[in-house]
């Protein structure tokens, strides 16, 4: 492997990490926002109930799903 090609797989690495890192950082982000929403709104009821954190899990859950299937696709679309 030449040297400029280790440079640029290490610049690729770095910049995948750097990316995955400052999406970790605004998921977390959003969790807390979303959980104070939940909260504060006592949309289900006690907002320190187990209920609540359930029905917040599975509303994530959900809207991951559905938007890691909708970036597979167009990932799809893009390769064919």
């Amino acid at each position: 492997m030449s040297n400029r090609k280790l440079k640029l797989e290490i610049l690729e690495k770095i910049a995948d990490l750097s990316t995955a890192g400052f999406g970790l950082v605004a998921a977390l982000a959003w969790n807390s926002a979303i959980q104070d929403l939940f909260e504060k709104a006592n949309v289900f009821g006690s907002p320190d109930g187990l209920a609540v954190k359930f029905i917040y899990a599975a509303l994530v859950t959900a809207i991951v799903v559905l938007v890691t299937v909708g970036i597979g696709r167009s990932a799809g679309k893009l390769k064919d």
